[in-house]
């Protein structure tokens, strides 16, 4: 199995930017899958498979939270 961010297509130069809400709400949904895959997996170790998937998760978090342009998102 290949694990790749959920990332929407690529815009075009002169689309507006996501608004701020889309990307509070697209930082919340990472957020709870993070949480999650951490509460499905409390007290065990994790596999390759699910290590990528965590980082791939946070790393989805963070660029939502950047485009929320200064919106304080708590990650799990």
């Amino acid at each position: 199995m290949v694990l790749t961010p959920r990332t929407p297509p690529t815009a075009p130069a002169y689309a507006p930017a996501p608004s701020v809400q889309s990307a509070h709400l697209a930082a919340l949904e990472a957020n709870e899958a993070i949480r999650a895959l951490v509460d499905a997996r409390a007290g065990q170790d994790w596999s390759p498979v699910e290590s990528a998937a965590y980082e791939v998760l946070l790393i989805e978090w963070a660029a939502a939270t950047r485009a929320a342009a200064g919106d304080i998102i708590e990650a799990a």
